[in-house]
């Protein structure tokens, strides 16, 4: 006799005190032990002593009979929550059908996997107004033309009339009270859409790049982040049980993904379970995969826990992928043992290969990821622990084969495919900024104008941008004039600090968040514009500035070139040194600088990357460079501009009255009269310049 979790079991028999007893068994213990993982099963010794008057027995031991009792190894709470849930449905089931506004501690962590996140509005005092967070899985951005209007539509019927688009190429629709939770999940599911798995212990969505070229590599990165995410979609129902009483919808699945997730050769699976490569415990924390072509850095592939690179031939055909494990932001401040991480080179596989090697993966993080603290559950940290070595050691076991060594790449490039492109098919996109991925008011009800008058797809990017697809070259002048009226400007009439900055939602409805981040990066970002004015940078100068409100690190702060993480109300932690292509980790500058103090800090750097930079530097190039105890050496001992360094030459004040009118206004936004007036200039300017373009 065999359980389905190769866990060997050892039924002692003992003389049961009460004859009507029914038979008893220890809850399940844990995964397949790092020593057996490969075994599919071991042998059940049932060893009975049967009673004259009591033929009954108990299940006393989890172990086999040559070994004393096995201790049951600690466990957080959210894997007993797991484990108890007859595969995350109860007590989600029971707890969405209470008239309370709530739902209870272990529905709040099941929920998770059903796409959704229970929250409160932390402005409001004296009570909590709950309300539920859903977030969408979309493989590689892709969103139809139905879904995207019906998930405009949800927004204003259900949520607080906005939607986020996520830096995982998601939407999270916010403000969903808990008694529209199934109406508003099951539109989703019946207008195929999906939120399964977009939140907890399991596969998150699978980035691609968002550009929809006709080219054979991009499309096979394509097909490969949707053949991913299917091999790694939960197959035991409760999502559909929950939310559409148990009709299913989901397409039809390629035949090579359904015999990579059912193949069992190495022992990867749970014989006879509903999951068979979840199995009832799922994976130790969340786990994040991105597929990307070569020099195409727009996916940040060294942040995920797997990064798959098309690897193709002298004339463009697809072979097979590099592969890179080990990527992740998440931290905690003050615990040094927590940290983010880039992932780095396992191998190369054949195309043919590359789903049994990503399950191979899985199983290994699956099987020795950490459950007992969930601080230390990703697989960055097993990384950080066996080393490479040793990991590609234990998942070549669960893949039958040696990794080839990673193939020789071109250097990457971030890509943000902004503006007008050719598809490559006679057909155009065109990639839109959305500030901090909020679509709302009137650039919602332009986008919606476009999306539905001409019948467009779209692409969600990784930098929480959009991109229309599919778009006939006679309708580009129409539809740029509506976008212009929505303030959904072309690129080269955004400020280029605001095109690749990031924020995470932070407050107020984060429970996580320790200050402002989505609401507080356009003063900084304005506040950055004016020093770089004062310090003498040029306008199309840019850096990469990313903030949240946790360390958690939604959006990437931790490969940016300027990374603000929140450390305290008001207060954020300074990061440096990552590069504008996303290769490089940053590192911690500064702790608790206040946001009004970030001109001390930040001043200095400017002015000193201005003057002592190298030939097209970047800021984080330079920061490497400089080393941080001169940095901050700068920062101690700086007391402003000198004097004689001012650039300015333009007079642009005629009289004194005017200037003192100028300077008063100006002081009250922490400037000088000067740089208030060339914003001034600069946005009339733009103005007409927009003018222009929708004549």
């Amino acid at each position: 006799m065999t359980t389905s979790f190769g866990t060997a079991i050892n039924i002692a028999a003992v003389e049961d005190p009460n004859p009507n007893s029914k038979l008893q068994i220890q809850k399940f213990n844990g995964l397949k032990s790092a020593s057996n993982s490969l075994l599919l099963s071991r042998r059940l010794h049932v060893h009975r002593s049967i009673s004259r008057s009591n033929s009954s027995f108990i299940v006393r031991a989890v172990s086999t009979p040559a070994k004393p009792a096995a201790v049951e190894p600690k466990r957080s709470k959210v894997e007993i929550f797991k484990e108890q849930s007859n595969f995350i449905r109860y007590p989600l089931n029971e707890e969405i059908l209470t008239d309370a506004p709530n739902i209870n501690e272990a529905a709040t962590q099941l929920i998770k996997f059903h796409g959704s996140y229970m929250q409160y509005d932390r402005d409001e005092r004296g009570g909590r107004s709950y309300s539920f967070m859903l977030r969408t899985k979309n493989p590689g951005g892709e969103v139809s033309n139905r879904l995207y209007l019906v998930m405009d539509d949800l927004a204003d019927q259900f949520g607080i009339g906005t939607l986020r688009l996520t830096t995982r190429q998601t939407f999270q629709l916010h403000g969903v009270l808990k008694k529209d939770l199934k109406t508003v999940m099951s539109t989703i599911i019946k207008n195929m859409g999906s939120t399964l798995g977009a939140c907890g212990d399991l596969n998150r969505n699978v980035l691609a790049p968002a550009a929809p070229f006709a080219k054979k590599d991009y499309i096979f990165a394509k097909q490969t982040a949707d053949k991913i995410a299917a091999l790694l979609t939960p197959q035991s129902g409760f999502y559909y049980d929950v939310w559409v009483d148990g009709e299913k919808f989901m397409t039809a699945e390629p035949p090579e993904v359904v015999e990579a997730r059912n193949d069992n050769s190495h022992g990867t699976n749970f014989p006879d379970s509903p999951e068979p490569i979840y199995g009832t415990q799922f994976l130790p924390r969340k786990f994040k995969i991105a597929v990307t072509v070569p020099t195409d850095n727009s996916v940040d592939i060294f942040t995920n826990d797997i990064g798959v690179v098309v690897v193709s031939d002298e004339d463009g055909e697809p072979q097979g992928f590099n592969i890179y494990v080990g990527g992740g932001m998440g931290r905690t401040h003050r615990v040094e043992t927590t940290f983010p991480r880039l992932s780095e080179p396992l191998g190369y596989v054949p195309k043919e290969d590359i789903l049994y090697a990503v399950k191979a993966i899985v199983v290994t993080q699956r099987e020795n990821g950490r459950r007992d603290d969930r601080r230390y559950s990703r697989l960055k940290y097993l990384l950080s622990s066996w080393g490479i070595e040793k990991f590609r050691s234990v998942t070549e076991q669960y893949y039958g084969k040696k990794f080839e060594p990673c193939h020789e790449l071109p250097e990457w490039e971030f890509k943000s495919y902004l503006g007008w492109h050719e598809q490559g098919d006679g057909t155009l996109f065109c990639g839109l900024h959305v500030d901090n991925g909020r679509i709302k008011g009137e650039m919602k009800k332009a986008l919606r104008e476009v999306i539905e008058k001409y019948n467009l797809n779209v692409r969600l990017t990784p930098n929480q941008n959009i991109i229309l697809t599919n778009i006939r070259q006679a309708l580009r002048r129409p539809i740029d004039t509506v976008l212009a009226q929505g303030g959904l400007l072309q690129p080269r009439f955004v400020d280029p600090l605001n095109l690749t900055a990031m924020a995470c939602p932070a407050f107020p409805l984060c429970p996580l968040a320790i200050t402002e981040a989505e609401r507080g990066i356009p003063d900084i970002l304005k506040r950055i514009r004016a020093m770089f004015e004062k310090v003498g940078l040029r306008y199309f100068e840019s850096v990469v500035i990313r903030v949240t409100g946790c360390p958690n690190g939604c959006a990437r702060p931790y490969m940016a070139e300027l990374g603000l993480v929140g450390d305290g109300p008001n207060s954020y932690q300074i990061w440096l040194g990552g590069t504008p292509n996303q290769t490089s980790l940053a590192k911690s500058f500064k702790d608790k600088v206040k946001v009004q103090d970030l001109e001390k800090v930040l001043e200095p750097l400017f002015y000193h990357w201005k003057r002592k930079r190298n030939s097209k530097e970047s800021f984080g190039e330079f920061a490497n460079r400089m080393g941080f105890k001169k940095l901050g050496a700068l920062v101690d001992k700086w007391v402003g501009i000198p004097a004689s360094s001012s650039r300015y030459t333009l007079k642009l004040f005629s009289d004194k009255e005017t200037y003192e009118a100028m300077d008063a206004l100006a002081r009250l936004q922490n400037k000088n009269a000067h740089q208030l007036a060339i914003e001034i200039v600069r946005n009339y300017v733009a103005s007409q310049q927009n003018g222009k373009s929708m004549d």
